[in-house]
């Protein structure tokens, strides 16, 4: 799977405008372009860029099943507010829950297994079709992402197209008041970075952003990113 130079050049033409960049992709592979999206701290305006470039792209939420219950709220709230008409949940396949984590605790003791089980394999699935997929990481939340592209060409071919990998927290901040975001209720909260409930603590207002995922743990992302 492979996008043509010519697309490849376009996207990279538009990577400094987010929704220039979306609609460029929308039209250049129509359905075959997807967004990943937790609906976490800073979701709204990624979002807000693609209801704005098309509100019928696909936007991926992975329902782990072990969300905060007001991200679960959230997703919808924000989905009705910026108009999103195509939000599909992931789910982890039923009878492999049952298999490894017949008691809800893989997180506990080997949360690798757990985020493998409950997002990389049912993304791995759900992604096959696309050959770009839109993502709100940026360069600022982690050593791990400092030097992250706008278009990021995988092993396997299939694009990243990260609209906000320039952005600073600040600029997010500023730009989702100015289009009168709604902010994810857990951010108030002190939760600059948002994921499964069992692994996410607040991290304050000083710390990494990521410090809460994990806490105590050398692991610093769940491994969607990180895959070929």
């Amino acid at each position: 799977m492979s996008v043509g130079r010519s697309v490849l050049a376009l996207l990279h033409s538009q990577a400094q405008d987010p929704v220039k960049l979306l609609r460029a992709a929308s039209a250049q592979l129509g359905n075959k372009v997807g967004v990943m999206s937790s609906f976490g701290a800073e979701s709204a305006l990624l979002l807000a860029f693609v209801a704005e470039a098309d509100p019928e792209m696909p936007v991926l939420f992975l329902e782990t099943g072990k969300h905060f219950p007001e991200t679960l709220a959230y997703r919808a709230d924000l989905a009705r507010f910026l108009g999103l008409r195509n939000v599909i949940d992931i789910h982890p396949e039923a009878h492999e829950v049952q298999e490894r984590d017949p008691t809800g605790e893989l997180w506990a003791f080997d949360p690798d297994a757990c985020c493998r089980l409950r997002k990389v394999e049912p993304l791995d699935a759900a992604t096959l079709p696309y050959e770009a997929l839109v993502t709100g990481r940026k360069r600022s939340q982690a050593s791990t992402r400092a030097a992250l592209p706008v278009v990021e060409e995988k092993p396997d071919g299939q694009l990243r197209l990260n609209p906000l990998a320039l952005w600073q927290a600040e600029d997010i901040t500023r730009e989702m008041a100015r289009r009168g975001l709604p902010p994810h209720p857990l951010v108030a909260e002190g939760y600059l970075s948002i994921g499964c409930a069992p692994c996410t603590r607040p991290s304050g207002q000083t710390a990494d952003p990521r410090a809460g995922r994990w806490a105590g743990l050398a692991k610093t992302e769940c491994g969607i990113h990180t895959a070929s």
